[in-house]
C-alpha cells in the first residue's frame, strides 16, 4: 500500500506540473499537493492504528481471554494468571498460569486450549493450590 500510495501521488504530481506547464495552471500544484498529503495522511493513520497493539502488547480480544479462562477453569483448575498478546496477523501467544487442588502437567491444559483460532504460542505453569 505504501509504494501504491507513493507511485499515485507521484502520478498526481507530474500530471499537475504538465497542467502548470501547458495551461499556466500554476495552483494545480498547490491542490495535487494537498490531495497528495490526504491519500498519504489516511494511509498513514490506519497504518499507526493497524500496528500500535502490536507494539504496545495490547490485549488481542477480551473474548480470547474469556474462551481461555472457560476451558482452563474446570473442577478445582483456576486461572491465576492470564496474559494475551498479538504475535502478528492471525497468530497470538498466551501465557497463563493454573493453580489446582489436582494439578496435571502442562500438556493437560494445553490440550484444552486446542481449537482456539489464532493461537500460535501457548506457555502454561501449573502450582498445586496451597492449603
Amino acid at each position: 500500500m505504501h509504494v501504491l500510495a507513493d507511485a499515485f501521488t507521484s502520478v498526481l504530481a507530474i500530471t499537475a506540473l504538465l497542467f502548470g506547464w501547458a495551461y499556466g495552471w500554476t495552483w494545480m500544484d498547490a491542490v495535487v499537493g494537498v490531495i497528495g498529503a490526504v491519500v498519504i495522511g489516511n494511509w498513514s493513520f490506519g497504518l499507526l492504528r493497524a500496528s500500535s497493539r502490536v507494539l504496545l502488547d495490547a490485549m488481542p480480544s477480551a473474548a480470547l481471554a474469556k474462551s481461555i479462562r472457560e476451558r482452563i477453569e474446570v473442577g478445582t483448575d483456576r486461572c491465576a494468571d492470564l496474559h494475551l498478546w498479538r504475535l502478528g496477523p492471525g497468530h497470538t501467544a498466551v501465557v497463563l498460569s493454573i493453580v489446582s487442588d489436582e494439578p496435571q502437567p502442562p500438556t493437560f491444559y494445553k490440550a484444552r486450549l486446542e481449537g482456539i483460532h489464532g493461537l500460535s504460542h501457548v506457555t502454561v505453569e501449573v502450582h498445586p493450590c496451597p492449603h
